[in-house]
């Protein structure tokens, strides 16, 4: 027994004081969440993935149309390109989206504007998909921040998004990260059911020991306000996948909006991107 509790003794000497404050931090608000989100995981059936977003920036925007494929498979997903695409809103705006190829869907007059529910439906292999997502409102990104933190002689830096929270609650946040222009393969998801109408005070929990954030590094971040059921999506997702933002989609089935058993996420949601150089 003693040999057991000496070894862990010193596995833990190894770790650094901040990975042990993340891990408690961490364990403290699994403790705290009341919401319980059942992940049911798919077999090695063929399901059909779709992705889209419609933005407030100009379009034109895109759909994703594939298909999954087994886990032990290392080949990308098979493009759908005989779908019928469409997009609509709730003003009354409709429009059946240009193929491209490889799966990618595109439209042409449709745009998107905070407040507007959206409408996508995929018809595709005999079957008809549909989902909706609504544009919330901007949130103004107002800056980047950076804090130095040096310990037993090592620097690391916490990037923090500065915003601020409005008064009414249910506000979601996504954020898209890149380092030197490369992107960050990790999802990163803020709300405001701990500190909502307040200036935002937290971090974007990043660390990648292979890529290590130094003096004269730019961090570029795309600041999304993202509706409800795309942040469930995304929450969840990053609970079982690795992968972030380019890493596809996994194979699992997170709740997502999009019915009739499909994979994939539609989401309407404005968008701002904000960049720093590490001094």
């Amino acid at each position: 027994m003693g040999s057991k509790y000496n070894l862990q003794f010193q596995i833990l000497k190894k770790i650094k004081m901040k990975s042990i404050i993340k891990i408690i931090t961490l364990a403290l608000l699994c403790q705290s969440c009341e919401k319980v989100i059942d992940v049911k995981y798919k077999d090695n059936q063929a399901t059909i993935i779709i992705e889209g977003n419609i933005t407030n920036v100009s379009g034109a925007y895109f759909v994703k149309v594939s298909k999954s494929i087994p886990l032990s498979t290392t080949t990308s997903n098979p493009p759908i390109d005989n779908a019928i695409v469409t997009i609509s809103d709730d003003a009354g705006n409709n429009e059946v989206l240009t193929p491209q190829g490889n799966g990618l869907y595109k439209t042409n007059v449709i745009s998107g504007i905070a407040g507007r529910t959206y409408t996508l439906t995929v018809n595709a292999e005999s079957k008809i998909y549909t989902a909706r997502s609504t544009m919330p409102s901007k949130v103004v990104f107002d800056s980047i921040k950076i804090e130095k933190l040096t310990f037993l002689g090592e620097t690391e830096y916490d990037i923090i998004p500065i915003y601020t929270d409005p008064i009414f609650k249910g506000n979601n946040y996504r954020f898209v990260m890149k380092i030197n222009n490369k992107l960050i393969n990790k999802h990163f998801i803020q709300t405001d059911e701990i500190r909502n109408g307040l200036v935002n005070s937290f971090r974007l929990d990043y660390f990648d020991e292979n890529n290590v954030l130094k003096v004269n590094d730019t961090v570029t971040i795309s600041m999304q306000c993202i509706d409800k059921n795309v942040t469930t999506y995304y929450t969840t997702l990053a609970l079982i996948a690795d992968d972030g933002p380019g890493g596809g989609t996994s194979p699992n089935n997170p709740p997502t909006n999009i019915t009739n058993g499909a994979l994939g996420i539609f989401s309407a949601h404005t968008i701002e991107t904000k960049s720093v150089i590490i001094k």
